[in-house]
């Protein structure tokens, strides 16, 4: 009877119009400044003047994390997900968590 009303075009010009009609009302409502103030258009940077966009981050202590959670929770999942059928996926299994754990051994040596 009304399946048009589940079309994804209809749906989507439906949001789009509420989305719109939002937006304007959103511009009514919102406050607006008759004072022009000279420091709107610089860019800001946690308080200070000097930014320069020469910023460079350390990283060397990311990936060791990133690392890390990749595989405890690649391997927590994989092992988790695993039917209990027969003794070779147990193997698999034992394998697996034998390779997270050198994996992690060579991760976090010092």
């Amino acid at each position: 009877m009304h399946n048009w009303l589940i079309n994804p075009a209809v749906v989507f010009i439906i949001i789009l119009a509420l989305l719109f009609i939002l937006n304007r009302l959103g511009k009514e409502i919102a406050f607006h400044s008759d004072k022009f103030k000279p420091g709107c258009s610089k860019s800001y940077a946690c308080g200070e003047n000097n930014f320069d966009n020469t910023a460079q981050p350390d990283y060397s202590t990311f990936f060791p994390f990133a690392f890390f959670f990749t595989l405890a929770h690649v391997a927590t999942l994989i092992i988790t997900t695993m039917p209990i059928a027969d003794a070779g996926i147990l193997v698999m299994a034992a394998l697996y968590i034998i390779g997270g754990i050198m994996g992690l051994y060579i991760l976090l040596r010092k």
